[in-house]
């Protein structure tokens, strides 16, 4: 009598569950850093104009975003000023 391919199965899981620690940890990390390198392989790397371009981007929105900040910072900070002691210095 033949085993099924089910039985076959659960006996590669039932393995692949057990042993000893340090083999399954070893195991875990080798398949985690292989994954690691297989999504390191899908990236795309910008070209050196594109980089360019990204980087100014970013520069400037920062740039924007720090006059807003700081804008609504000296005109919300003169409103309390006026609200509470009735002078806007």
């Amino acid at each position: 009598m033949t085993e099924t391919s089910a039985k076959r199965g659960s006996g590669r899981a039932d393995k692949a569950g057990g042993g000893n620690p340090v083999s399954r940890l070893f195991g875990a990390i080798s398949l985690f850093v292989r994954q690691i390198l297989d999504e390191l392989r899908k990236v795309v790397r910008p070209t050196g104009p594109e980089l360019v371009r990204y980087a100014t981007v970013v520069v400037v929105f920062v740039v924007f975003m720090m006059a807003l900040v700081s804008g609504l910072d000296f005109a919300l900070s003169r409103l309390v000023s006026w609200v509470f002691t009735g002078s806007a210095t």
